[in-house]
């Protein structure tokens, strides 16, 4: 979708995301489909060199200016939808908490039984976004990011890994399984073109070191 037109529509597709992403999941024969595909190492890097560079500011950051979880699907909210898309052999009880399942985390190659074990990440951290752009935004657009199930925004991982990470970006951390960081680097630069958010120049020389390599 070319920028211009994404940002146009963006209040639209984020209205739609929900029951987009409820048909792809609840139709589908298998709920492990874990992220989606990000753009591919070209796109990416074209769309790094249209991204504005520019310092972060964080002045006013809340996470609670960014509401999560949302209803989804039927009873299943952001966190709990991505819990069943993201493991294997997943059931749910009927507020759609997981009562059993398995996850495999990208980041470090860790599997857990327990959906307590598991985080959801934002890829692109709030704080990140904020720092970015934004903090310009209303609150239902910070509402449509962090609930984000289209884009490859939200992953289920271990969930010391999520805090460790927190809210750095690819200068400063990457999975240590170095067999996802081109997945991880693409879906980055992928989320911070669509939402039109900046990177910082330590940012920008850290994707196109990895993206070199995708």
């Amino acid at each position: 979708m070319p920028k211009v037109y994404a940002r146009r529509r963006l209040s639209i597709l984020a209205t739609l995301t929900g029951l987009i992403a409820s048909a792809a999941l609840f139709n589908s024969p298998s709920a492990s489909a874990a992220l989606p595909t990000p753009v591919s190492g070209a796109t990416a890097r074209s769309y790094l060199s249209q991204l504005t560079v520019a310092a972060e500011n964080r002045t006013g950051y809340e996470r609670s200016l960014f509401p999560t979880w949302i209803t989804i699907s039927g009873t299943c909210n952001t966190r709990e939808w991505i819990l069943k898309r993201d493991g294997s052999n997943v059931t749910t009880d009927s507020s759609c908490y997981p009562t059993s399942g398995s996850w495999y985390s990208p980041y470090d190659g860790a599997t857990w039984s327990s959906p307590s074990d598991v985080d959801i990440d934002h890829l692109v951290p709030l704080a990140e976004a904020w720092d970015s752009g934004a903090s310009k935004w209303t609150t239902a657009h910070r509402q449509a990011f962090a609930n984000d199930v289209t884009r490859p925004q939200l992953l289920a991982v271990t969930d010391n890994v999520n805090q460790s990470k927190g809210d750095q970006d690819p200068a400063t951390w990457m999975p240590s399984r170095t067999a996802y960081r081109c997945t991880y680097v693409r879906a980055w630069v992928q989320v911070k073109y669509y939402y039109d958010l900046s990177v910082d120049p330590a940012e920008k020389s850290a994707l196109q070191g990895y993206l070199a390599n995708c």
